[in-house]
């Protein structure tokens, strides 16, 4: 039986569908204790979308929805349902976090969905003979948008188009990125209760306590070059696997090496295998803790983010909040949130961190030789700190361009409707 609960939680109104057979099971919400897809993830989202879709319609008669907002596989039913079970016109915006997410299903889920036949075929849920939820969505929404412009473009390639390329080409027009924004207020230097000193722009020398904790929770001495971090899933879309050969170049220019993560078993051996090579210069903690974060961002010199692709990141965002400098891949979000620090970018004072292209071992390694050479310079290296914390990545510059396109859309919808039928 499912139960529909209303709640408000930080002055929004929620409603919260229970499924105790559905939901209420151990590990995350997509996957088992032992970090494994759950079997019926295509029910618990087909449900959990055909529920969205009723109450966005008005089956509870206190809700009045303008627009539906549905983000990634889980939730791309949602405009399916409303456009093929019940033909409502209702405005849709589908939001793609990571395309490599698709929620592709077996054919025999097809009948099990409760859609018409025509909702099967090629022309939406059909993808290379099985159902593809998000290939739904992105063809029924009216607006697609990703978390980054350069994303948005990367994801019309082959390369990166993880096949839904020529879907997204015919919805080019409808297609938008928007850079996501951070919690200012939970990453603050200023007021975090985990780092062994608060700070700001205008007090950075605090910083040094945090340096000292987190090389003290590694278990490292102060070897008094730039302190690097890593602190993402050890996959290889992050990277991760480039890491190793990095560390090397770090320990050749004086530098050290804190990494936290978890992922690949071959990438975690490989890193525990340099930090027994180097025990007094990298150090490496296989896991992951929220508190550990945020003391991790509050006291390293570089944050390196060397991701194949990465459609927004938010690594990178606490860091310059916190006046860790990004070290990163050229691509997706990445490329849209640091200014490199080139000769150009530090004699203008823009500069927030350092990029490096192609992303493959030896462009990385250049990459941690440059940052260790400005380092030397700590005046230089000062006013790069300051200039990060500087830039603002706060949601308020995006959920001011996403209420533009909220507002555009509803009105075109509006103007659409039969006069009889406006009633938003």
């Amino acid at each position: 039986d499912a139960v529909l609960t209303r709640a408000t939680m930080d002055g929004l109104d929620l409603l919260v569908l229970e499924i105790p057979e559905l939901y209420d099971r151990a590990g995350g919400p997509y996957i088992d204790g032992a970090g494994r897809d759950h079997p019926d993830n295509w029910l618990r989202f087909a449900v959990f979308s055909l529920a969205g879709a009723r109450i966005a319609l008005g089956e509870l008669r206190a809700v009045q929805t303008d627009i539906v907002h549905v983000h990634d596989w889980q939730t791309a039913l949602v405009p399916v349902y409303l456009r093929y079970a019940f033909r409502s016109s209702l405005p849709v915006v589908c939001t793609v976090h990571n395309l490599a997410f698709q929620g592709q299903f077996s054919p025999d889920i097809a009948s099990r969905l409760e859609l018409p036949d025509t909702a099967l075929g090629i022309e939406c849920l059909e993808y290379y003979g099985g159902v593809g939820f998000l290939k739904g969505g992105l063809v029924c929404s009216d607006i697609v948008t990703t978390v980054s412009p350069t994303y948005a473009r990367e994801i019309l390639s082959p390369e990166l188009g993880m096949g839904l390329d020529g879907v997204l080409q015919t919805r080019r027009a409808a297609l938008y990125g928007i850079v996501n924004g951070i919690d200012s207020e939970i990453w603050n230097p200023a007021s975090d209760p985990v780092p062994a000193r608060r700070y700001d722009a205008r007090s950075l020398p605090r910083r040094q306590a945090n340096r000292a904790a987190v090389l003290s929770h590694f278990g490292l001495p102060d070897a008094g070059g730039p302190l690097f971090s890593a602190l993402t899933r050890l996959t290889w879309q992050k990277g991760a696997d480039m890491i190793p050969e990095a560390a090397e170049e770090i320990v050749a220019h004086g530098g050290q090496l804190v990494v936290c993560g978890q992922g690949d078993a071959a990438i975690e051996d490989a890193l525990r295998d340099c930090a027994w090579r180097h025990p007094e210069r990298v150090s490496v903690h296989i896991g992951y803790s929220e508190e550990l974060a945020h003391l991790i961002v509050s006291g390293c010199d570089v944050l390196m983010q060397p991701s194949r692709f990465e459609p927004c990141g938010l690594t990178q965002l606490y860091a310059m909040r916190y006046g860790a400098i990004p070290l990163v891949g050229r691509t997706g979000g990445l490329s849209e949130t640091i200014i490199d620090a080139n000769e150009a970018a530090m004699s203008r004072a823009v500069a927030t961190g350092f990029q490096f292209h192609p992303i493959e071992p030896h462009s990385f390694r250049e990459a941690v030789r440059r940052a260790c050479e400005a380092f030397r310079d700590r005046e230089a290296w000062a006013g790069l700190q300051r200039q990060a914390m500087k830039a603002d990545f706060s949601w308020d510059r995006s959920a001011s361009q996403y209420a533009q396109l909220f507002e555009a859309l509803h009105a075109a919808w509006q103007t659409a409707q039969p006069r009889e039928r406006r009633s938003c």
